[in-house]
C-alpha cells in the first residue's frame, strides 16, 4: 500500500476514531504504537500523533522520538501531541483551571490558513484534556482559541507541523472531517487513492506473488470476514484454495446446514466438518472466558490440523483477521491495552507448519463490506451481523453444556428470526443472546418455578471499537420476551442490554 499515514498511539480511547475518518478520506493509514514505530518511513506522507490518557507533565508520560519526523515528514500533533510538541520545544503546559472537556466553540481563527478552509467561526469542536498549553512552543503561530482555550491550534513556522488541542475525529467536532482533509488532501498532498476497487487490485496482485502455487487452505465460517477472505483468495489462486468449515457445536440453530448451502453457489471449494462432539467434551467444565477462548481456539487447529493432513502439500493458512483485530490484541505500554485475546490473531503452534495469509488484515469491518460488494457476494450475506468466532460459548456465562447451548440456540433464534420479521435486523451492527448463571423465581400456572435468565443485546456501531445499545420498540421486545418464555423451556426471564461500549463490551465475555 503507498500512500500511507502513520497514526502513532498514545493511548487515546480515540487512535481508531482518528484512522476511521483518514479511511473515509479514500487514504490509507497504519497505527503504530508511539514506542514501536516503522523502522521505514519511506512511504508515509505524513503523520498524525493520538490523544492519551497521560499528561505530559507526568514522569512516565509516553515520549517519543520524533526525529525522523519533526521537519521530514508533515506532521499534526492531536490533543496530547499538541502538549508534548509544546512541553519539549520551549513552550509550556501545566494543569487548566478548569476541566476542559465536550463541546467549545472556536471564538477565533487566523485568517488565510489553509488549515481552516471551509470552516466558519464558532464551529464546535471536542475537548477532552486536563492540561493547557499556555505558552507555544518556539515558532509557534497560533491558528485558533477557544472561549477558555487560547492556544486551541497552532503550527510550527517552518516546517509543516500542524497542532490542536481538540479532537477532531469524534463526531462532536462538526467541522474535525474537513480540517483532516484540509491537512492531509490539500497541505499534506496525500493522494485519495484507497478505495475498494484499488484494495482488490492490489491484494491479489499481492497474493498472486505471496502464494503462487501453493495450495491454501481456510476456514470459513459464514461471516462476512472469512467468505470476503475466500473469494480475494479464490480470485487470486482459484483451485489452490481449500475451505473448510467447522461446526464447533456453538453456532446458531441451523447454521451449519444454513451456511454450506450458501456457499454451494459461490464457486468455492468447501467441506464441512462436524467436530461439535469433540469440542463440547473439551469444553465441560470450563468457566473461565478466557480459557474458553483458547481451548475453542485450541480445538479448531487441533481439527484444522487433522484435515489439512487429508491435503497434500498445503503451505498456506488463511484467515479473516480484520483490523480491530489486530488493534485489540496488541499490547504496549499505554496504547492499545488487551481488551481479550482475540481468535484469529496469536499465530500457530509449532506442529502446525502453515504460514499465515490474512488478506483483510488492514480493513475495517464496514471496508470488509465495500470491498465484498465490489467482488459481488450477495448483499444479504454482506449484511449479516457479526458473530464471535467462540461462538455461543463467550454467550454462556459460566461452564457449556449441551443443555445450555440448544437453549440458548433457541433463544437466540427467536430474537434473530424477530428482528428480520419487524425490518429491524439492518437497523442494528451486531445482536444476540446471552445466557447467565443465575435461576430466577418465576410462576407458570400455579407454580413457583426456578429458571434461566436470557439477556438481550443489540448495538449499532460503524466498525466494533464503539458501539452503542439499539432503542428496540417496547412493543418489539414484549413480544420477543413471550415468545422465549412460552416457547424455550428453561427460560422464565428475560431482560435487554442497555450498556455502550465503551464502558461495556460488545459480548459479555
Amino acid at each position: 500500500m503507498q500512500h500511507n499515514v502513520l497514526i502513532l498511539d498514545f493511548g487515546s480511547q480515540y487512535t481508531q476514531l482518528i484512522a476511521r475518518r483518514v479511511r473515509e478520506l479514500n487514504i490509507f493509514c497504519e497505527i503504530f504504537p508511539y514506542n514501536n514505530p516503522p523502522t521505514d518511513l519511506s512511504t508515509y506522507k505524513a503523520v498524525i500523533l493520538s490523544g492519551s490518557p497521560f499528561s505530559v507533565r507526568a514522569e512516565d508520560a509516553p515520549h517519543p522520538d520524533l526525529s525522523e519526523i519533526r521537519g521530514k515528514l508533515p506532521l499534526l500533533a492531536v490533543c496530547y501531541g499538541a502538549q508534548y510538541l509544546a512541553h519539549f520545544n520551549g513552550g509550556e503546559v501545566a494543569p487548566s483551571n478548569i476541566r476542559e472537556y465536550g463541546r467549545a466553540n472556536l471564538s477565533y481563527i487566523k485568517e488565510g490558513e489553509a488549515f481552516f478552509n471551509g470552516v466558519s467561526l464558532n464551529s464546535q469542536v471536542w475537548m477532552s484534556h486536563s492540561d493547557t498549553i499556555k505558552k507555544l512552543p518556539a515558532s509557534g503561530v497560533v491558528l485558533a482559541s477557544t472561549k477558555d482555550v487560547a492556544n486551541a491550534a497552532y503550527r510550527i513556522d517552518g516546517e509543516i507541523t500542524y497542532a490542536i488541542q481538540y479532537h477532531p475525529e469524534v463526531y462532536h467536532s462538526t467541522d474535525g472531517k474537513q480540517m483532516l482533509e484540509n491537512f492531509l488532501v490539500h497541505i499534506a498532498q496525500v493522494p485519495q487513492s484507497f478505495t475498494p476497487t484499488s484494495f482488490v487490485e492490489d491484494i491479489v496482485a499481492e497474493l498472486k506473488t505471496k502464494i503462487q502455487d501453493d495450495k491454501v487452505v481456510l476456514g470459513l465460517s459464514g461471516g462476512v470476514d472469512s467468505t470476503v477472505a475466500a473469494v480475494l483468495l479464490n480470485k487470486a489462486i482459484g483451485k489452490n484454495l481449500y475451505c473448510i468449515f467447522v461446526n464447533n457445536g456453538l453456532l446458531r440453530k441451523n447454521e451449519f446446514e444454513s451456511v454450506l448451502n450458501q456457499y454451494k453457489d459461490m464457486g468455492l471449494n468447501v467441506k464441512g466438518v462436524d467436530a461439535s462432539e469433540r469440542f463440547l467434551s473439551q469444553l465441560a467444565g470450563v468457566s473461565d472466558p478466557e480459557t474458553k477462548r483458547k481451548t475453542i481456539g485450541r480445538v479448531f487447529i487441533e481439527v484444522f490440523d487433522d484435515e489439512a493432513h487429508l491435503l497434500t502439500d498445503v503451505k498456506w493458512l488463511a484467515q479473516g483477521t480484520i483490523y480491530p483485530d489486530v488493534i485489540e490484541s496488541v499490547s504496549v505500554k499505554g496504547p492499545s491495552a488487551t481488551i481479550k485475546s482475540h481468535h484469529n490473531v496469536g499465530g500457530l503452534p509449532d506442529f502446525m507448519k502453515l504460514q499465515v495469509v490474512e488478506p483483510l488484515r488492514m480493513l475495517f469491518k464496514d471496508e470488509v463490506r465495500r470491498v465484498g460488494a465490489t467482488l459481488g457476494i450477495d448483499p444479504e450475506l454482506l449484511g449479516r451481523h457479526p458473530f464471535p468466532g467462540p461462538g455461543l460459548s463467550i454467550r454462556i456465562l459460566g461452564d457449556i453444556t449441551p443443555e445450555k447451548v440448544q437453549i440458548l440456540q433457541e433463544v437466540d433464534y427467536i430474537f434473530i428470526q424477530g428482528l428480520k420479521d419487524h425490518g429491524l435486523y439492518d437497523k442494528v451492527w451486531q445482536a444476540g443472546a446471552i445466557l447467565l448463571p443465575v435461576d430466577s423465581v418465576g410462576v407458570m400456572g400455579d407454580e413457583r418455578t426456578y429458571e434461566k435468565v436470557v439477556a438481550l443485546r443489540a448495538v449499532e456501531s460503524t466498525d466494533g471499537m464503539t458501539a452503542d445499545w439499539v432503542h428496540l420498540p417496547y412493543e418489539f421486545l414484549m413480544k420477543i420476551s413471550n415468545e422465549i418464555i412460552n416457547k424455550v423451556k428453561g427460560v422464565n426471564r428475560v431482560v435487554y442490554d442497555i450498556s455502550s461500549k465503551p464502558p461495556a463490551t460488545i459480548e459479555w465475555e
